[in-house]
């Protein structure tokens, strides 16, 4: 089993942009870090693994009308940030999803 790594800033970008409100940039970690759970309890299996990205990108997915009502949107630099923090994330568990199909199920 291995912790995630404690000096990344999750979505750090999205935080310092003043167009994502920090209360739903927090929902967005909060998604990711489900999967952050799943990886530090050494799970390996790639069906489970993608199967928890597809749940957490569902979630995202359905924060784009909250993102809308605070004059917000998930878009380029978000869907960005996003995907690198992703990619972070399987480069550090050494997961072998390639970025785009974790994040497969995304409408944003």
């Amino acid at each position: 089993m291995r912790a995630f790594d404690t000096n990344y800033k999750l979505l750090d970008e999205m935080y310092r942009d003043e167009y994502y409100p920090s209360f739903l940039v927090d929902k967005v970690k909060g998604e990711l870090q489900k999967v952050i759970d799943l990886l530090e309890t050494g799970e390996t299996d790639i069906e489970v693994i993608q199967a928890k990205w597809d749940e957490v990108v569902c979630a995202i997915n359905d924060l784009q009308e909250e993102f809308d009502e605070n004059d917000s949107e998930i878009e380029t630099v978000a869907r960005e940030c996003i995907g690198e923090t992703v990619g972070y994330i399987l480069d550090w568990f050494g997961i072998p999803i390639d970025i785009e199909e974790a994040i497969r199920e995304r409408d944003w």
